[in-house]
């Protein structure tokens, strides 16, 4: 069996880092409750390494209610405190808060566009964009598409949703298809394409 070329930024050593990217980087996702937990983790990133997320994700998960959207809105202070001592996520108070300030706006442009996935699709013309990258390390970090999307989660009271990791989240759930030209995934992604 051949091995298979993947993105060159992917430490191939850790099995559960490979799986995300052979299973889930990169994959158009339409799913509300999955757009909210990948928006949650991207935020929860900030400043720090994506793997360092990833292995808290069971700790997310379990410290905001599966990703119910509606439930991390009702969260209150004394659920911040609570949080404050959980050990399987990050111990940041903007974060956890800003996490469920989010969830609160989150649910606000349900309401106005029918789902959270309708908004976000239309800043990539509800189809997935792919970039055409020689190795994935010269991804950009910010497009102008993740500013407009970032500029304007922060109108609508979004924290922690910079342009920087906006792009991140975009990569995440395929709006774009960020695999190097040589990655194997990147047909198989691209095969997957926009919501039939």
């Amino acid at each position: 069996m051949t091995k298979q070329t993947r993105c060159s930024w992917l430490d191939t050593s850790k099995p559960d880092y490979v799986a995300y990217h052979d299973n889930e980087w990169g994959v158009p996702v339409y799913d509300d409750k999955k757009l909210f937990e990948f928006l949650t983790l991207e935020s929860a990133q900030a400043g720090l390494s994506w793997y360092t997320i990833l292995k808290k994700r069971n700790g997310y998960k379990n410290a905001f209610a599966d990703f119910d959207v509606r439930k991390v809105a009702a969260f209150t202070e004394q659920d911040i405190e609570r949080l404050m001592l959980d050990a399987g996520i990050v111990r940041n108070r903007l974060k956890i808060a800003a996490t469920v300030n989010n969830a609160k706006c989150f649910i606000k442009i349900q309401q106005e566009f029918g789902s959270f996935s309708n908004y976000q699709w239309q800043f990539v013309g509800n189809k997935p964009q792919v970039s055409n990258l020689n190795s994935a390390d010269n991804a950009p970090a910010i497009t102008p598409t993740s500013s407009a999307f970032a500029k304007d989660l922060k109108k609508r009271g979004f924290k922690f949703l910079g342009p920087t990791t906006v792009y991140a989240h975009m990569q995440a759930c395929g709006m774009v298809n960020d695999h190097s030209n040589n990655c194997f995934r990147k047909e198989e992604v691209m095969r997957l394409g926009a919501r039939g």
